[in-house]
């Protein structure tokens, strides 16, 4: 997935325009991330998803996606 692609779905969960994604999963994490470490199996183990910051319609968040996991996390400003 590219930029391109990360800022319309960002886009998309930011103004609620499409209550459901079909093609990959959206995940909220704690407000004021700027990475997230994703949980590999069941092991203490994990793996840091790297979020870039977008700003739309005056709010700003951080996203970034999981390869492995297909998943998309979002953390809010506030």
């Amino acid at each position: 997935m590219n930029g391109e692609q990360l800022f319309r779905i960002v886009e998309r969960y930011i103004r609620k325009s499409e209550p459901e994604f079909t093609d990959f999963k959206v995940t909220r994490v704690a407000d004021r991330q700027t990475m997230y470490v994703e949980q590999v199996g069941e092991e203490s183990s994990g793996r840091t998803v790297m979020m870039a910051e977008y700003q739309i319609d005056g709010a700003t968040c951080w996203a970034g996606y999981s390869l492995r996991s297909g998943m998309v996390y979002i953390s809010m400003a506030a």
